[in-house]
C-alpha cells in the first residue's frame, strides 16, 4: 500500500527495494524555503542494518502489511523477550534488538502492541504512560513546594529522571515511556 511519506510513524514498516524497514524515527523538516521533507531513521528487518532516508513529504512510499495486536508481557531471559497473545495463548519470542532503550519500562503483565510480518516480530509499541516508584531523590525542603524547579531522582527500574520538588522517595509517579518525564503524581 502505498503512503506519503510525511504520514509514515515511528513503528511503521515500509518496503524499500523489497526488503522491509521499520521506522525508528520519523522527522517532517520544513525549511523556510525549498520543498518539506520527511527525515527517516529506518532498520532494515532481515539484519538490523540502520539507514537514513529524506523524501520529500509528498513522495510516496510502499508500506508493508502487518499483523498488528495486543500482546501481554510474560518475562525476559537471554534470548530475548516472551509476550502472549490473550485470545489465542500464543507465545512470541522478541529479540532485545527490537524492543531496544524501551525495555527498561516493560512490566510484568503489561499490555502492549506488537507489530509482526509473516509471524517475525518486527516492532513494539508500549504503552504512552507506566506508574513507578521513586527509590532515590533528595529530601523535601520546607517552602519549595510552590517552586517550578525539579529536582534529580531515580526510579524504581534504574531510570534517572526530573520531579517537582515536593515529591520524595516511594511516592509512586506516572512517567511518559518516550523519553522518561514526569508526568504526574500516581493516583492509587
Amino acid at each position: 500500500m502505498k503512503v506519503n511519506a510525511s504520514a509514515l510513524r515511528q513503528g511503521n514498516v515500509v518496503d524499500i527495494d523489497s526488503k522491509l524497514y521499520v521506522v525508528l524515527k520519523a522527522e517532517s523538516i520544513h525549511p523556510g524555503k525549498g520543498t518539506p521533507v520527511t527525515q527517516l531513521d529506518l532498520r532494515r528487518i532481515s539484519d538490523g542494518v540502520k539507514i537514513s532516508e529524506r523524501y520529500r513529504t509528498t513522495e510516496q512510499v510502499e508500506r508493508a502489511f502487518i499483523d498488528e495486536g495486543e500482546y501481554q508481557f510474560l518475562y525476559s531471559d537471554a534470548d530475548g523477550y516472551t509476550f502472549m497473545n490473550g485470545e489465542t495463548f500464543e507465545q512470541v519470542l522478541v529479540p532485545a534488538d527490537i524492543i531496544g532503550d524501551q525495555s527498561v519500562y516493560l512490566q510484568e503483565n503489561m499490555t502492549v502492541t506488537l507489530r509482526l510480518h509473516e509471524g517475525v516480530p518486527v516492532s513494539i509499541e508500549l504503552p504512552q504512560k507506566v506508574v513507578l516508584e521513586i527509590v532515590e531523590t533528595e529530601p523535601t525542603v520546607k517552602g519549595q513546594t510552590a517552586s517550578s524547579s525539579y529536582k534529580p531522582a531515580v526510579l524504581s527500574n534504574g531510570v534517572r529522571t526530573s520531579v517537582p520538588p515536593h515529591v520524595a522517595n516511594g511516592t509512586r509517579i506516572v512517567v511518559m515511556t518516550a523519553d522518561g518525564s514526569y508526568v504526574e503524581r500516581a493516583r492509587d
